[in-house]
């Protein structure tokens, strides 16, 4: 029989399970099976209408499985890279971490961050180091090509081939098409103003790390432990660091003290101005200085912040400390005497005045006159201890630690008795940081308190939380009525500064330097401190000038008088208008109420 079933194949027709064994019937099974898919398939491919369909979704099926191979791998290879995780690491630890930006006190930029563009190689993957170092150094010419073949000719995942290129030789590089050279983007610090406020701000390296100054401050206040944590910090999330400098101020001061160092032919200056309620440095300059955007000149030993870092016997403005001890110990008073008729001896050594009066001096006059036996009087009077404890409670024996990490300890005496207080008492024997010696004076003058300088904005009720009551206010009273004296009257050696209209009071000073080891009799350290306005000081004004020459119109004399006297007076009328203080045409009424009660040497002028 026949069968004659349409399109049935007879060997697989369904036979009877009793007819087959097992063996049989597994072997049937496998073939059925396999003929069933082989038949499916046939069906699936024959050119037929009704199965176009489902050859589409095979096929689409098919390329979705094999694209999915294929991004799985790359991202596996992306992730798991050896070369690949060695550049990300060593990228995340060399590019340069954000830093907040430094502002002024009335918000005036003084360093930011800019974003910049660095060149690196991944040596591994450079195939021909020599025509790669051949075209890097053909575009970037300032490369130094025996080095750059050095780092590509190593091993390592990463290497720095150029930091901080512009956006031109960005191009140049990506059109040579090396592989193994890419770029990456980084943070470089600058200073808009040039060399504006650079010892006070410091600078960052090429790492954006902080090296000196308020810049490293910034580091030490946890900055660069948050960036080593792995903190992925921008600029935006700090708070820009707003500093009490005022920029006008601070460049005004620049350019008066680069005036006077020119004429009087200096061999450096330096300056500052302190706002004596609040302990806040206004400006502060030292010259010769340095541009932070290019730091090269920064290690010169003459570029240092004469005002922090230096120390420096600070010659007739030590006397302000002197008169202020012996008024305020009670053992002296404003109308107290002393004798400078003749030189003061002790041993072999003779204490004599630059301008001898050959005269009995009131305190007043001691001052004025700026009489060394007079003060070395008042330093014997209140003994080697006593003057010790003054100058120890002025902040004047330890050393000074502001914001600024630069600082120095005051070089004192190892062995301090009375011939060192003598000396002392008039500026000699012991040397300090000018900004020690202008804080002191602030104390002097603004009622008695001692207050810490700031480079950070504050206000007076901050300044005053842990400021200390140094002298009596009567003292300071008396302090600022003997400077206005030395401003106000022929005999004063402050009349150069004594700018109309601002009620000026100062104090100058003439230290020899010491030149290995001795004073030298022509190498004159010069000084000058200025309080303004006298009667209620806001301001004290430090001008210095480091070896000043006798010129034209100083009638042969380079003291403080003929230089750093000027220099300040012209700083004093320059910045006093944008400080808020505005000359009076009027003076005061009872400026020293105390003084003109108890009669002192020159109230009644």
């Amino acid at each position: 029989m026949v069968d004659t079933t349409f399109g049935t194949d007879p060997m697989l027709a369904p036979l009877s399970d009793a007819s087959l064994d097992a063996e049989s019937r597994s072997h049937f099974s496998a073939r059925r099976i396999k003929r069933g898919v082989l038949g499916h398939a046939r069906e699936l491919f024959r050119l037929r209408h009704d199965k176009s369909t489902s050859r589409v979704g095979l096929a689409a099926a098919c390329f979705v499985g094999l694209f999915s191979l294929i991004g799985g791998r790359l991202v596996y290879l992306a992730v798991t890279s050896e070369n690949t995780s060695e550049v990300r690491r060593a990228a995340s630890s060399e590019i340069s971490a954000a830093r907040p930006d430094i502002v002024d006190r009335n918000g005036e930029i003084l360093a930011t961050d800019v974003k910049m563009v660095s060149v690196f190689a991944e040596p591994r993957n450079i195939v021909d180091k020599d025509e790669a170092v051949e075209l890097l150094t053909a575009v970037l010419p300032d490369l130094d090509a025996t080095d750059l073949r050095n780092k590509l000719s190593t091993r390592k995942g990463f290497v720095w081939v150029k930091r901080e290129i512009t956006p031109r030789q960005q191009a140049e590089v990506h059109r040579l098409g090396i592989p193994g050279i890419g770029f990456l983007p980084e943070n470089k610090r600058v200073y808009p103003n040039a060399e504006a406020a650079a010892h006070v701000l410091g600078f960052a390296n090429v790492d954006n790390v902080g090296i000196a100054g308020i810049e490293k401050y910034i580091d030490s206040m946890g900055l660069q432990d948050l960036n080593g944590a792995g903190f992925n910090i921008s600029a935006a999330d700090l708070k820009p660091i707003q500093l009490s400098l005022d920029l006008r101020v601070q460049h005004a001061l620049r350019d008066e003290l680069a005036k006077g160092m020119a004429k009087f032919k200096a061999k450096a200056t330096a300056g500052a101005v302190l706002d004596v309620n609040t302990g806040e440095i206004i400006a502060l300059v030292s010259l010769p200085d340095y541009d932070p955007n290019n730091p090269v000149d920064a290690l010169e030993k003459d570029r240092i912040n004469r005002i922090n870092v230096g120390v420096f016997e600070m010659g007739s403005t030590f006397k302000a400390l002197t008169v202020a001890m012996a008024l305020d110990s009670g053992k002296y008073n404003i109308n107290s005497t002393f004798d400078a008729r003749s030189g003061l001896r002790y041993g072999k050594f003779t204490i004599g005045d630059y301008h001898a009066t050959h005269r009995v001096l009131s305190t007043p006059e001691v001052f004025v006159h700026s009489s060394n036996i007079g003060t070395a009087r008042m330093a014997l009077g209140i003994g080697v201890e006593g003057h010790k404890a003054f100058l120890r409670k002025m902040g004047q024996l330890s050393r000074l630690e502001t914001e600024l990490p630069e600082n120095a300890l005051p070089i004192v005496p190892p062995r301090w008795g009375e011939l060192n207080t003598m000396t002392i008492a008039f500026g000699h024997g012991l040397a300090v940081a000018p900004l020690q010696a202008l804080m002191a004076v602030g104390a002097l003058v603004n009622g008695g308190v001692m207050i810490k300088p700031t480079f950070l904005k504050r206000t007076e009720a901050e300044a005053r939380q842990n400021a200390l009551q140094v002298i009596k206010p009567e003292t300071s009273e008396a302090m600022r009525y003997v400077m206005r004296l030395n401003a106000s009257t022929p005999e004063g050696s402050a009349s150069a500064a004594a700018i109309a209209g601002f009620f000026v009071g100062g104090k100058t000073g003439t230290a020899e330097k010491v030149i290995n080891g001795r004073y030298s009799k022509n190498k004159n350290l010069t000084t000058f401190t200025a309080v303004v306005p006298a009667d209620k000081p806001k301001y004290v004004f430090l001008t210095i000038m480091d070896e000043p020459q006798a010129v034209e119109g100083t009638y042969g004399f380079s003291t403080a008088g003929w230089n750093a006297g000027p220099v300040t007076g012209n700083v004093v009328e320059r910045v006093a208008p944008l400080l808020g203080v505005p000359p009076r045409f009027e003076p005061p009424a009872q400026p020293f109420p105390l003084m003109s009660r108890l009669g002192a040497w020159g109230s009644n002028r």
